[in-house]
């Protein structure tokens, strides 16, 4: 089994922007799979704690549930040197 490096902390971002709009992972995950994301709660938990990078289908997806621009994904995050 690989192990997934993570390379950023975006999860940690889509935690903040999800708890902002007062949104549990299942209502996260319903309304997804309302947009035609076929996904797990227990997928989208791996994503919020960077443990499986996240695809930009579902990128576009949260950008749309949270009403959010993508700088909103990346907000504080620096590559390390």
């Amino acid at each position: 089994m690989q192990k997934v490096r993570p390379d950023l902390d975006i999860g940690g971002n889509i935690r903040k922007l999800r708890k902002a709009h007062n949104m549990t992972q299942d209502d996260v995950v319903a309304q997804m799979q309302l947009r035609g994301i076929e996904i797990s709660r227990g997928t989208y938990a791996k994503i919020e704690t960077n443990l499986m990078n996240i695809k930009v289908s579902e990128l576009v997806v949260l950008k749309d549930i949270f009403g959010c621009g993508y700088e909103d994904f990346f907000a504080g995050l620096e590559l390390e040197d």
